[in-house]
């Protein structure tokens, strides 16, 4: 899988590009459905990307679907080092090709799906912390970001392309309809900005959507009091699980088993009316909400 935007610029990397549509028929190649792949047919996007990524000589990167590399010769020319992760062994073998044409050694091929891919061993190979740059499949999107959440201290940033519906998402602001259970996870750990606009047309095949570019950037100070994290992220599911409801309602009908009464002395300790739903609380309340629910739970 692969990027793209609007063309705006030329680059000696951009020419270096073939047509995808050439390169899979030269490998009697087709683009899987099923794998989601679409792939840059405009050149200059790839270099639009690696400057948004700030890559720099010292920078460790994976990326989510390497596809045929568009994306990973041009971040191999500046990156110490490129894990390519592809899930599709037939394009492993074509990029591995493209990389020997480009010279370029210092880009190791794994073919696994993302989601099993251990980030803390990657990042302690070099003794650097990750950037992740990738298209994702609309199906492992949100896998992925959680994914990437729970091993944010081996990773500093992650530019990763979604269908708009997910970029809405986890980029809406509390009380919007589209403000939901990932977007409270990603805003309680990082700074999310978008980038670019994508094109559908600029891809081979094209998909039936525009996508959006977007920087998760979880090298950023959050500070919160002493909570527990684990349990955060159950108390932001369950007032998510019924966000129809009242978070008093929300609470007391999950799995964290919080009698009405418990769950409404909690709201109201941490400052929140039992009244509201879980799409109007910020991350500093949710985090004050978990501290409140396990001080009721304890004392019970």
């Amino acid at each position: 899988m692969e990027f793209g935007v609007k063309p705006n610029d030329k680059t000696s990397e951009s020419q270096d590009m073939t047509s995808p549509k050439a390169l899979l028929n030269a490998w009697n190649l087709r683009p899987k459905k099923r794998l989601g792949q679409h792939f840059l047919v405009d050149p200059s996007t790839a270099s639009m990307i690696v400057r948004h990524s700030r890559i720099t000589s010292q920078d460790t990167i994976v990326e989510i679907g390497a596809g045929l590399g568009a994306l990973t010769i041009p971040l191999a020319r500046i990156a110490r080092r490129v894990y390519a992760v592809e899930k599709d062994s037939h394009l492993s073998g074509l990029l591995k090709t493209e990389l020997l044409v480009h010279k370029l050694t210092n880009v190791e091929i794994i073919e696994k799906n993302i989601l099993n891919v251990d980030m803390q061993f990657l990042a302690e190979k070099l003794d650097r912390p990750l950037v992740v740059i990738g298209n994702l499949p609309y199906n492992i999107s949100s896998q992925v970001l959680v994914k990437l959440i729970e091993a944010r201290s081996n990773v500093n940033r992650a530019i990763l392309m979604f269908q708009k519906e997910l970029a809405r998402r986890i980029t809406a602001s509390p009380g919007n309809k589209d403000y939901g259970r990932l977007t409270v996870m990603l805003a309680y750990c990082a700074a999310i900005k978008s980038i670019a606009t994508v094109a559908a047309a600029l891809f081979y095949p094209a998909p039936k959507i525009d996508s959006e570019v977007v920087e998760v950037n979880f090298n950023v100070p959050r500070e919160y009091p002493p909570h527990d994290e684990v349990m955060l992220f159950e108390v932001i599911r369950a007032a998510f699980g019924k966000r129809r409801k009242t978070l008093r309602n929300a609470l007391s009908n999950s799995d964290l088993q919080v009698e009405p009464l418990k769950a409404q002395q909690a709201l109201i300790a941490a400052g929140i009316d039992p009244g509201r739903r879980a799409e109007t609380l910020d991350a500093a309340e949710f985090v004050a909400l978990q501290i409140s629910l396990a001080q009721v739970q304890k004392s019970t």
